[in-house]
């Protein structure tokens, strides 16, 4: 089970506050994590489960970049206690047989169980300083640290080439 890509739910729900405005919204959303199948229901009741969860998460990842360690772990274990996994096991697509982490509940509770247990495995694997939030202001979006020496510092290459350009142009000014 390849759970990098359950924690990428939490970053993308995150990174998303502008697909919670609706059902349509959170129906985008749940293709792109590949969490909706034809058929689905998406109610009312998701969209506010998920509005609440991203803003859990944000303070998860805030608390990460501060630095605090045992409140990170603090606040997974809550949400591991409001969110319980229930594994299963699935074969579709072609795939050979293997775990999902929840199939029973509701939109929100599947896609919850999903992003908590993603990070916590992430942080008890590589630890907590693998969250992080985008340093090119005013950006501040979630992301993942995978790199293997720890050094990512923004969400995307285009926040990477934007600050460095930022940077370049004030060195040139200090230097007229």
């Amino acid at each position: 089970m390849d759970l990098t890509s359950y924690a990428e739910l939490a970053v993308l729900l995150i990174n998303s506050p502008d697909r919670l405005t609706g059902l349509e919204g959170l129906r985008a959303l749940l293709e792109e994590g590949g969490r909706y199948r034809p058929g689905c229901r998406i109610t009312r009741s998701d969209l506010e489960a998920l509005r609440d969860l991203r803003e859990e998460l944000m303070i998860v990842f805030e608390t990460a970049e501060a630095g605090d360690e045992e409140a990170v772990v603090d606040r997974l274990n809550s949400l591991l206690i409001h969110h319980p996994v229930q594994p299963q096991i699935s074969g579709h697509d072609g795939e050979r047989w293997h775990l999902h982490l929840t199939e029973g509940g509701r939109m929100a509770d599947q896609y919850a169980v999903g992003a908590v247990m993603g990070l916590a495995t992430m942080i008890t694997d590589l630890g907590v300083d693998r969250l992080g939030l985008c340093q090119a202001p005013p950006c501040r979006r979630a992301y993942l640290d995978t790199s293997s020496n720890r050094s990512r510092r923004y969400c995307s290459e285009r926040c990477a080439s934007r600050a460095n350009v930022a940077a370049y142009r004030a060195r040139q000014k200090v230097g007229q």
